[in-house]
């Protein structure tokens, strides 16, 4: 699974006007504390505007909110904004896919992958990544790799 720079950095925008609240925040302010083009910046936001996930506001006091509150945006939906489906095989529903032997059950590890993805990018919100809240199976998961690498490489990460 390769988590692409533009979901990073429109996931890292979101919590930036999560923080924000109410108070329009200008692309530009967003651009320099992430350390994001602003060229890039304006096209991410645009596909969240699309998504419905933020409003623009013109004029002086003018900048980008969250269309609805931090805790009912999940990463899930800000990767699907800009990137379409969490896990995809060459454009195939997962439901209609089908291989011959000896291949017959990956479609099965591929639909167990969409439901790992989910199953964090769903159950975490804007909310709690900004608040250091995360769900207790998200935290378990991410101190299990921790220690799976750190006994594969002998080094922590």
């Amino acid at each position: 699974m390769r988590i692409s720079e533009r979901v990073d950095n429109a996931v890292r925008a979101m919590a930036e006007l999560a923080v924000g609240g109410d108070e329009a925040t200008k692309a530009e302010q967003i651009s320099q504390r992430q350390q994001i083009s602003l060229k890039y910046l304006h096209d991410i936001l645009r596909d969240l505007k699309r998504a419905g996930l933020v409003r623009s506001r013109r004029g002086p006091d003018g900048g980008f909110t969250l269309s609805r509150a931090a805790s009912a945006i999940s990463l899930a939906d800000i990767f699907r904004a800009v990137d379409g489906p969490l896990a995809d095989v060459h454009d195939e529903s997962l439901r209609s896919l089908a291989y011959a032997a000896p291949a017959e059950a990956l479609p099965e590890v591929w639909m167990a992958i969409r439901g790992s993805l989910r199953r964090v990018l769903e159950t975490v919100s804007v909310a709690d990544l900004v608040a250091h809240t995360l769900p207790a199976e998200v935290t378990g998961l991410a101190e299990e790799y921790r220690r799976t690498t750190e006994e594969r490489f002998g080094t922590r990460t």
